[in-house]
């Protein structure tokens, strides 16, 4: 009988230890997800809207597109 309660206590030791553990790999990933949408968003602000330029012609002598000259 002392072996069974020596099991039991054990058992719920590791329970108790997986929760905790469990606990603490949720709360990582929310963080982690926290972080990755603040990143995303950041980067978003950095882009900013495209510049218009307008209408483009090729510039043979560059190699490049360039905004049409007036």
């Amino acid at each position: 009988m002392p072996q069974f309660i020596a099991f039991a206590v054990a058992g719920a030791a590791l329970y108790a230890g997986y929760r905790l553990i469990a606990k603490g790999l949720e709360r990582a990933a929310e963080e982690a997800r926290k972080t990755r949408e603040d990143m995303e968003r950041r980067a978003a602000e950095a882009m900013g809207t495209p510049k218009d330029l307008g209408t483009l012609e090729w510039d043979e002598r560059a190699g490049v597109y360039r905004p049409k000259s007036g």
